[in-house]
C-alpha cells in the first residue's frame, strides 16, 4: 500500500452513500493500482492498493469478517 497526495479525476463513489459524510472514493484506473480516499477531502491523500489486495479487502468487508466487535 502506498499513500499518493491530492489526485482529483475520475473517482468513483459508491452508488450506496448516504450523503452522511462517511463515504470512500475508488479510482482505478491504473492497472496495477486501487487507490481510495475520503470523500470529504478529495485533494487529501489517497491511499493504493495493489488490486489482489483490493480485492481481498472488498471481500472481507462483504463477509463481515471486519464488523466490529
Amino acid at each position: 500500500m502506498a499513500i499518493r497526495q491530492g489526485m482529483t479525476d475520475r473517482w468513483t463513489k459508491s452508488s450506496h452513500s448516504a450523503g452522511n459524510g462517511a463515504c470512500v472514493e475508488v479510482r482505478s484506473a491504473e492497472p496495477q493500482a486501487v487507490a481510495v480516499r475520503d470523500s470529504k477531502v478529495p485533494q487529501g491523500p489517497s491511499l493504493d492498493f495493489v488490486p489482489g489486495s483490493w480485492t481481498a479487502f472488498v471481500g472481507a468487508l462483504g463477509r463481515g469478517a471486519l464488523a466490529r466487535r
